[in-house]
């Protein structure tokens, strides 16, 4: 019954030329007809191209950005800011000029670095990452994802024989430099196996296989 009333509310709005996320239905109503893969029930992203100056103000200053942001919010849908301009600019500078040129506008990461945020978490996906003597590498999870699940993207042994993940977050990993100034500044956790990894923790797993 539930899942025949949802139909009719969609089937109501798409003869109207409204999408059917728009058709107002409860989250356990809207799982009742997820597996329907409905194209106009996938969560959007209203991405507007603009002047690199519009980025200091965040838009407000730009009419057509505004009416995209307020079509946005009208749907609750994401809503970002990417400066096209910008981003051939930034490809030809390397990390240092990359952050100056990002300073002089007073932001602090690119459009493009903010629509592969909104769309990972849009997709219900998170980062962690892995730091040692040769290389710090970046790892996608599912958000929810333990300590030992995380473990086991890295390798299934990692998971069987989990002891404990040594935990920073990621703003005090930066400041501190390394793992290891992190645990002489108290910053460091050792989490269990039913941590949950949360987004930008830096993370050294200890097992045992």
């Amino acid at each position: 019954e539930q899942e025949k009333a949802a139909l009719e509310a969609i089937y109501t709005k798409v003869e109207q030329g409204i999408p059917a996320r728009k058709a107002g239905l409860e989250e356990d109503a809207a799982d009742l007809v997820k597996g329907l893969g409905l194209l106009t029930m996938k969560p959007v992203i209203y991405a507007a191209n603009v002047a690199e100056d519009d980025l200091m103000d965040e838009g407000a200053s730009n009419e057509h950005a505004q009416a995209l942001r307020k079509k946005a919010e009208e749907e609750k849908a994401k809503f970002v800011l990417v400066s096209a301009r910008m981003e051939e600019e930034l490809v030809e500078l390397d990390g240092e000029e990359r952050q100056e040129y990002l300073d002089g506008f007073g932001i602090q990461q690119t459009g493009l670095q903010s629509l592969i945020k909104v769309a990972y978490e849009m997709l219900g996906l998170r980062t962690y990452f892995t730091s040692g003597e040769k290389e710090t590498r970046a790892w996608t999870i599912v958000a929810g994802m333990t300590a030992p699940e995380a473990a086991g993207v890295i390798h299934t042994d990692f998971t069987k024989g989990f002891i404990r993940a040594e935990t920073v977050g990621y703003e005090d990993f930066v400041t501190s430099g390394s793992q290891l100034a992190a645990k002489e500044k108290g910053l460091l956790r050792s989490e269990g196996k039913d941590y949950v990894v949360n987004e930008g923790d830096v993370i050294l797993f200890r097992f045992n296989v």
